[in-house]
This record gives structure tokens, C-alpha cells and sequence, in this order.
């Protein structure tokens, strides 16, 4: 079993957005880099925990906990002219962006990034490395039962 943690812009999709929607579960649109595209493509299943981080917001942090929900499927909004992820490249034969399900299940307090790089248990997070962008990464076990420590 893998652990993950996946960036989401509160603005654009929130803890509290996912657990209104019907079964708590989101499609995670959007993303538009090939290495968490691979990830979600061929790392992901369905099951997998999932540390579900709000980024590009006044306090960054993990804000809940939730699980991989489905396989990988193609990203309609690749498909769609009118979508800021329409990739003129993409065809419905070959699509480029994958995406897969995520359900939220609970709700935490956040867990700021300040106290993440506290941590000496969470010094190699991908998260924490000086320069990382990317949405969704890999996380070990030992991180990923750090987190839960410090989110409750």
C-alpha cells in the first residue's frame, strides 16, 4: 500500500467542498504535471491513504484525511475548449491527463507547514524540499503516521 499526499487550492476545492459532495468523493482534476499524472496513473489504488493538503492559501497545510477511491480515467477537462486544462494535444483515442477519485474521510485540524518542518520524523517529506511543486507525491508510512500524530 502506498500513502500519498495530494495538493488542492482551498479556493478551488476544499476539505469541507469534498465532504459536502455526494459520498465525500472528488474527481482531482487538473493536474498538469507528468509526474503526478504517473503517480495517479500507475502508482494509485484504490484504498491508498491519502494526506489531502491545502496549498496556495494563507496557512498552508494538511486538512483532512482521505483515500484513493477508483483507478485512474482520463481528465475530461483536457477534452473541453472552454476548461483552463484543455490540452489542444489530447484526443479521446489518446488521452494525456489521468485523474482518479478521492474520497475524504475525516476532517482534521490543519497541520500547518510550519509545524510540519518541525517535525524531525517528517525532515525528508517531499513537501518540505525547497523548490518542490509538485500536487501529488509519495509518503512514507513513518511520515504519513507522524502526520496523523500531529492532527489530533
Amino acid at each position: 500500500m502506498n500513502h500519498w499526499l495530494m495538493k488542492s487550492e482551498p479556493g478551488e476545492v476544499s476539505v469541507d467542498d469534498v465532504i459536502a459532495m455526494p459520498g465525500a468523493t472528488v474527481a482531482w482534476f487538473g493536474v498538469r504535471n507528468y509526474r503526478a499524472r504517473n503517480y495517479m496513473r500507475d502508482g494509485m489504488k484504490v484504498g491508498d491513504p491519502v494526506l489531502f493538503y491545502h496549498s496556495s492559501c494563507p496557512e498552508p497545510g494538511v486538512a483532512g484525511i482521505a483515500e484513493v477511491a477508483s483507478t485512474a480515467y482520463p481528465d475530461d477537462t483536457q477534452f473541453d475548449p472552454q476548461s483552463k486544462y484543455f490540452d489542444p494535444k489530447a484526443t479521446q483515442e489518446t488521452p494525456r491527463w489521468m485523474l482518479v477519485d478521492v474520497r475524504v474521510t475525516r476532517k482534521t485540524r490543519l497541520v500547518p507547514l510550519a509545524e510540519m518542518r518541525e517535525g524531525k520524523a517528517l525532515a525528508n517529506m517531499i513537501v518540505l524540499q525547497r523548490g518542490n511543486r509538485l500536487s501529488i507525491t509519495p509518503v512514507t508510512a513513518a511520515e504519513y503516521k507522524a502526520i496523523l500524530k500531529l492532527a489530533t
